[in-house]
């Protein structure tokens, strides 16, 4: 597919400190914390392909300490699916919580139940229909001295308010950091066509001819966006608070964190 010149601007959020686990890839959220008592990160994915399942567990650690987050073993951890029986996630590494025995299916709500001694956190998100991903490719864009290229995506929002999409990028098998969330409310029943915007100085996510670009587009609850949105923000300054506070959680019961029910689909292209 031929390269277009970028015409528009980008609607997606961005930014470097996110750490997800989804899949292929492990990381960790890093979160802005003054001398405080420690606090329990829950990171819950699970997607509508089995072995999608997956929880992280790990406690913050004050700011001024090294950022190893401890992991926390011997959690807990359950997802039930609408009213049926919970399913328990078994510990497949330090703090990691996996299960092939269920995932999501569209319009279902998912809870996720995880108790760590004495304390009990819970998350409930419903799954939205899935929105057909319609096409990939990939954009030029020349400004500052510089040309880079962006992976584009096109979908058709159906009407009614209240989507919401989360991207993941791939190159050459490596995810890349950026947040890239959008909802419809400005975009109601249209069909979207925007960018991935990255600013990575390092390079790092740079595409270059011959790089293999795969992109997840995931339909996510409203309050996951809002935590990514926050995450943002809050990394970035964007909020304009002196100092970033800590990303909206969906989870109850005092614990960081969110816990995201999705649906996907993936593309990829090779950059021309």
């Amino acid at each position: 597919m031929s390269i277009r010149k970028l015409n528009r601007s980008f609607i997606f959020l961005f930014a470097g400190v996110l750490s997800l686990t989804n899949l292929s890839c492990e990381k960790v959220i890093e979160i802005n914390l003054n001398k405080t008592n420690p606090k329990y990160v829950i990171e819950g994915n699970i997607g509508d392909v089995q072995g999608d399942c997956k929880v992280l567990i790990t406690q913050t650690v004050n700011f001024s300490e090294p950022s190893q987050f401890p992991r926390i073993e011997k959690a807990i951890v359950f997802i039930k699916e609408n009213q049926k029986d919970p399913v328990r996630l078994t510990q497949t590494s330090p703090g990691v919580y996996e299960s092939s025995k269920i995932w999501t299916k569209p319009l279902n709500t998912y809870t996720l139940l995880v108790k760590i001694d004495d304390q009990e956190f819970t998350s409930t998100v419903k799954v939205p229909q899935k929105v057909p991903f319609d096409s990939l490719y990939i954009e030029e864009f020349t400004g500052f001295g510089d040309t880079r290229r962006f992976a584009n995506v096109i979908f058709k929002d159906p009407e009614g308010l209240g989507n919401s999409y989360r991207f993941i990028q791939y190159k050459n098998s490596l995810p890349n950091s950026n947040i890239f969330i959008l909802n419809d409310e400005y975009s109601d029943g249209r069909t979207i066509n925007t960018f991935l915007a990255y600013f990575d100085k390092s390079d790092n996510q740079r595409l270059d001819s011959g790089d293999a670009v795969m992109v997840e587009m995931q339909g996510i609850d409203p309050s996951v966006y809002t935590f990514f949105l926050s995450l943002s923000q809050s990394s970035t300054g964007g909020n304009e608070s002196v100092a970033p506070g800590n990303p909206v959680t969906n989870i109850q019961g005092g614990a960081l964190g969110y816990f995201n029910a999705y649906v996907k689909q993936q593309r990829t292209i090779v950059v021309p």
